[in-house]
């Protein structure tokens, strides 16, 4: 069962901006990146779905959160089916992230009150997704439609709460472009969780990356 609710997990990604994603099939490695995460200040951590038996791997790192980091809300990406869903609520997930706008995925989340992200590319399909719950709507693959594609449907529909993902560097200038645009918060991959940060275990970097790129969000937003 989910330790947090949607409401605050949705306050939390309005406040702190920051999404970081993180996949890997080492139990012990997704530990460190989880410290080292909350260590920089995240307090949200989407792991994806991406490699066979990966709802073991999640199931270690939630039991390790709610041990070692009472504040991380973690949270499950890359899922297109319901049954998945079901299984990493069971888990524990906080919250559901898709690549693409499910009905079944909405309904099983909405029947337990889990916040659900669901990928859109479209002005309707962004709507779909509000008319079904959704409180933020994740913009993917948000590269492909960058921060005027924001701007332009916050124009007409200024209540739609924007997540981009894919496409999202830790730079000022892009982390600026976006935050401009209207944007609610940032999911950031490979470009925040770095494959050189894994090789050289150099968590230390991490946690200052992290740190460094909540501290530019955070005067973004003001």
């Amino acid at each position: 069962m989910a330790k947090f609710t949607r409401i605050e997990v949705a306050m939390t990604m309005k406040k702190t901006g920051l999404v970081p994603l993180f996949y890997h099939a080492d139990i012990n490695l997704g530990k460190k990146v989880l410290k080292a995460c909350y260590d920089g200040g995240a307090r949200l951590l989407e792991f994806t779905n991406r490699g066979d038996r990966a709802h073991l791997v999640f199931e270690e790192l939630i039991k390790y959160a709610e041990l070692e980091l009472p504040e991380m809300i973690l949270g499950v990406g890359s899922l297109t089916d319901a049954g998945t869903a079901a299984i990493y609520m069971q888990l524990g997930a906080n919250f559901v992230v898709t690549p693409v706008l499910r009905e079944d995925i909405a309904i099983v989340c909405n029947r337990k009150k889990i916040l659900w992200s669901p990928g859109c590319g479209t002005l309707t399909e962004i709507a779909k997704a509000e008319e079904l719950g959704c409180e933020i709507v994740k913009l993917f693959p948000g590269g492909t439609y960058g921060p005027n594609f924001v701007k332009a449907i916050k124009g007409p529909c200024p209540w739609t709460n924007v997540m981009p993902t894919g496409g999202v560097s830790p730079t000022e200038e892009n982390l600026r472009a976006w935050f401009e645009a209207g944007v609610t918060c940032v999911g950031m991959g490979s470009k925040l969780i770095t494959k050189e940060i894994l090789v050289q275990n150099d968590f230390a970097k991490l946690t200052k990356s992290v740190s460094n790129t909540l501290s530019l969000i955070s005067s973004l937003k003001e």
